[in-house]
């Protein structure tokens, strides 16, 4: 605070010495205006730059003001339009001020070029560095966070790669744990109701159907715990590849063998033309009807079962269905009631969805239950895309799913480096400076050129010739360079239009000297010409 404060007085003061010496009367209040502008550079930069550029085209004292001015307005405006259109406002605001001040002194022309030079070096080439230097540290500081994010989704998907094996152990110990549970239950439901055996061997019985309902509801508590877990992250998308090796659309048969040789009543019928199946689908098949199985087993022991596959031109149907439960005579009470963790139908919707089907289970007109699930041959999973599909992003190339990670380099059409901005907003202001000096010299030389007269030129005019025959001879002259000579030398005649050139051909005797030749015109006659020394 301290330091800004002082370079506030440092500027005002700088731009009222230079007011005070030009003798303008405007030290104290030119001095003021720029101290305020500078603490207001960096809230209000296209105000200050504005202001900065007339200040600095009446006086040479704002001069350090424009320049970070200038710097301030570059890195701070982010629209390049509105920048440009910025700078060249303060470049006319810069012209005009200049002319105003010192059209007396320089040709339009020459204060032209002058004033372009000067903003561009002065104004442009700052807020060009000042706009590098900013963006070059916003894109630092957006590569750390890139940098940073990436190790935070890294770590993700560390920790979306374990939850998701969960997941798949949780399902599979559903499926296949629970479906054999299922069965030795109805086993040892089937045999405690067989009148060939003896009290005691029916008390074996129940206490083997009493372990295996405790088994199946120790199991639903570590398949919840496991499920819990991974709630809403979806197996990986090889995860069902795996394990189709132990089952499909092919060993549903077996699973009906299974269920028949337990006592069940079941029926498997095939429709549709057989047809090979992708990996999830078949899969997703086999976990389908030995779920169902399992709830059927459950909940209606006894029960008639229906089990059929039916392959539709675009769609292979799974359909289980099973009668209301017959009342059992003879069942132990408190053998226990039959174990629902209530995840075995969200994880065959979750299968069916991961592969683009559907699941539909409901109570039948009968009171029994029907399960249908239709599984599409080209699932969604078979291409990559199932878990990106849950999730609702989009997949990488492996199958992960990146949510919400910057594109990788050149990704980006739109995004530009910072340095190929800057560096054609340089070669095109060094390309205009040089172009500027160019011109600069070439105008300098035709301005001293027109200026100049020789020696025998002058020697050759006589007095009384026309003006216009003189004027013909003499070349157009330039008062740049002859300002300084129409106040020296001798009074020029009375109602005369004189003329200066400087005079080449003659010797000089010190290096401050200049020879000049002045030509007076009147009523249209050459009266009078002089030849003299003009002291500098």
């Amino acid at each position: 605070m301290v330091g800004e404060a002082a370079l506030a007085l440092l500027m005002g003061g700088l731009a009222a010495l230079g007011e005070f010496a030009a003798g303008t009367g405007l030290a104290v209040p030119f001095g003021l205006g720029v101290a305020v502008l500078w603490v207001l550079r960096r809230g209000l930069p296209a105000t200050v730059l504005l202001a900065a550029a007339a200040a600095t085209g009446w006086s040479a004292g704002p001069v350090l003001l424009l320049i970070c001015a200038g710097w301030a307005a570059g890195a701070r405006i982010r629209r390049v339009w509105t920048l440009v259109a910025i700078f060249a406002a303060g470049w006319a605001l810069f012209t005009v001020t200049s002319v105003v001040k010192e059209a007396a002194s320089f040709s339009p022309k020459l204060l032209l070029g002058l004033s372009l030079g000067g903003f561009l070096v002065l104004a442009v080439l700052p807020a060009l560095y000042g706009r590098y230097r900013a963006q070059r540290r916003a894109l630092l500081d957006a590569l750390r966070e890139r940098n940073d994010q990436l190790l935070r989704e890294r770590v993700m998907v560390v920790h979306q790669a374990r939850l998701r094996e969960r997941h798949r152990i949780a399902q599979d110990m559903h499926d296949s744990l629970g479906h054999q549970l299922a069965l030795i239950s109805v086993h040892s439901g089937a045999l405690e109701v067989d009148r060939t055996l003896t009290d005691r061997q029916r008390e074996a019985v129940g206490v083997l159907r009493q372990a295996a309902v405790a088994a199946m509801r120790e199991l639903r508590e570590v398949v919840g715990v496991l499920h819990d877990e991974s709630t809403a992250v979806p197996p990986a998308p090889g995860a069902s590849s795996a394990g189709a090796a132990r089952g499909g659309a092919d060993g549903v048969g077996e699973l009906v063998e299974s269920s028949r040789a337990a006592g069940a009543q079941i029926e498997l019928t095939r429709e549709g033309e057989r047809r090979p199946l992708p990996a999830a689908v078949d899969h997703a098949a086999y976990r389908i009807v030995q779920e169902a199985l399992t709830n059927a087993h459950k909940h209606a022991p006894g029960a008639p079962i229906g089990v059929a596959l039916r392959y539709e031109p675009d769609a292979l149907v799974v359909e289980v269905t099973n009668a209301r439960a017959p009342e059992l005579v003879g069942v132990r009470a408190g053998a226990g009631a039959a174990v629902s963790g209530g995840q075995g139908l969200t994880g065959l919707r979750e299968r069916a969805r991961l592969v683009g089907g559907m699941v539909h289970a409901g109570v039948t007109p009968d009171q029994g239950f029907r399960l249908a699930a239709v599984l599409p041959y080209e699932g969604a999973e078979s291409t990559g895309e199932g878990a990106a599909a849950a999730a609702g992003v989009d997949a990488g190339d492996d199958g992960w799913v990146f949510d919400g990670l910057p594109p990788a380099d050149g990704a980006d059409g739109g995004r530009r480096s910072p340095v190929l901005g800057c560096a054609v907003g340089v070669v095109a202001v060094g390309l205009t400076l040089l172009g500027l000096l160019v011109w600069g010299i070439v105008a300098f030389v035709d301005g001293n050129r027109d200026a100049t007269v020789r020696k025998p030129l002058y020697d050759r005019i006589q007095v009384g010739t026309a003006e216009a025959e003189v004027l013909h001879e003499l070349p157009p002259g330039n008062s740049f360079f002859t300002e300084g000579y129409e106040r020296t030398g001798p009074t020029p005649p009375e109602g005369a239009q004189c003329r200066w050139y400087s005079l080449v051909g003659t010797h000089a005797d010190g290096w401050n000297e200049d020879h000049a030749a002045r030509f007076c015109f009147r009523d249209g006659v050459l009266v009078e010409k002089q030849q003299y020394v003009a002291t500098g």
